[in-house]
């Protein structure tokens, strides 16, 4: 599995601030482990913060904008989570789009936590079956999701594969299936 992903390029959608940082710090070494290369993507270049839950956690350099990318660069797209990150994400248009593009294209779309709200916005979830943190489901549902209390979810029926997960504890499944459905492995 050590090159899986070797030539691959995976997006990663932050805000500039509220990203859970083991949210995209974990899926984004199980890239880099797979031989993937991972690549911050923001709403705007330049410094974006962490959070561990509400405390500001690393910054880190986000190089590239949502507005600035195409989906044909990317073999996927991650939405780490954390509750400020994806609320805003869901009210920035080029966000999105850049993550609505993926579903457009049949790329692999991995999300945990909150992440699902920048899905509801883009209108993704209908008919997929998925699960979120438990304060997601209703929006989830609202939104034509089959909603699911599972460590982590892979649903092909759709235009994508769909990876989704609930919580910080679900990151070590979540990221062998990102690197397992990114990688085209089959079960």
């Amino acid at each position: 599995m050590a090159s899986s992903l070797s030539g691959k390029k995976i997006a990663f959608l932050v805000a500039p601030e509220g990203v859970e940082q083991v949210e995209l710090t974990e899926p984004w070494k199980a890239v880099q482990e797979a031989g993937g290369t991972p690549e911050l993507v923001s709403t705007e270049v330049g410094k974006i913060q962490a959070f561990n839950h509400l405390t500001p956690a690393d910054t880190f350099e986000a190089d590239k904008s949502a507005d600035a990318v195409s989906v044909s660069d990317y073999a996927a797209l991650v939405l780490p989570g954390g509750v400020a990150n994806p609320d805003f994400l869901r009210t920035n248009g080029d966000a999105v789009a850049f993550a609505k593009d993926f579903f457009d294209a049949g790329k692999p779309v991995a999300v945990i936590c909150h992440a699902p709200w920048t899905l509801v916005e883009a209108d993704v979830v209908r008919g997929r079956t998925m699960t979120s943190w438990p304060s997601v489901k209703t929006d989830l549902v609202n939104a034509g999701a089959n909603w699911v209390d599972n460590e982590v979810v892979e649903c092909s029926r759709g235009p994508n594969t769909l990876v989704s997960s609930r919580k910080p504890d679900d990151l070590p499944a979540f990221c062998n299936a990102l690197v397992k459905v990114v990688g085209g492995v089959t079960s």
